[in-house]
């Protein structure tokens, strides 16, 4: 008898768990388990551990889903015992022993990198560090030049931050070596160069669709396209 994996939906950085509602509504019609951790968002190795434990703590199968830096934490945390596939949604798609900012080195720079805006939070021992946000006034055509204006203004001011740190951690593994794995290309990204998404796919041997005109912020302006790919995923993976 076949088990429906759960399905663990991890966002990127410069949003939250609140962007995969629409995903969770259209996973839920089809009675899919499915739960939406936070991402801490401070470091690769530790939001992976995170995201690894929270898995490694539901009962049966998981399916981890990443979007953006999420899926660099989703292939780090891929390799949990109870892990059976990862899906990457707009995603970057490291390799053991590469940082984000190396995958992203391989390709012209998209336009996030001339509007990240830096603040300093504190740490250890009462030395700060340096996080790093969309700036406002560019935040619909970098991240969501699909969603609807008033949506964006929301999404724009509800930012979470990510660690600069995080862009140059290297990742300690990859499940996607050893776990099947799907991907979606959005054509239209601004925030991570599609041709960084395709590499990324190709080298993982992904199964691999692509959304024309899809921004960064696919799964609020297209969840159906994006929770059919999941869909695909659960039903090789049950």
């Amino acid at each position: 008898m076949s088990t429906t994996p759960t399905v663990l939906l991890v966002h990127g950085a410069f949003a939250d768990a609140a962007g995969w509602s629409g995903v969770v509504e259209e996973l839920r019609g089809h009675d899919i388990p499915v739960l939406v951790p936070p991402n801490p968002l401070r470091g690769l190795t530790s939001d992976a551990a995170y995201i690894a434990s929270f898995a490694s703590q539901v009962d049966g199968p998981v399916l981890l889903v990443g979007h953006s830096y999420g899926g660099a934490v989703i292939s780090v945390a891929g390799t949990a015992e109870n892990v059976v596939g990862l899906v990457y949604i707009a995603a970057f798609i490291t390799e053991e022993g590469e940082s984000v900012g190396e995958l992203q080195g391989r390709f012209p720079l998209s336009p996030l990198s001339d509007h990240l805006k830096q603040w300093t939070y504190p740490v250890a021992d009462g030395e700060t560090a340096v996080e790093v946000t969309i700036e406002a006034a560019a935040f619909a055509d970098v991240f969501a030049a699909d969603v609807p204006a008033d949506v964006t203004k929301t999404l724009a001011v509800s930012q979470r931050p990510l660690a600069a740190a995080a862009f140059t951690e290297p990742a300690v593994s990859a499940g996607w070596q050893t776990k099947p794995s799907w991907a979606l290309v959005a054509e239209s990204d601004h925030a991570i160069n599609p041709e960084v998404q395709r590499f990324g796919a190709k080298r993982a041997g992904a199964t691999t669709v692509e959304l024309p005109g899809a921004s960064h912020a696919v799964a609020v302006s297209q969840p159906r396209q994006v929770a059919d790919l999941i869909l695909t995923a659960i039903r090789a993976t049950a």
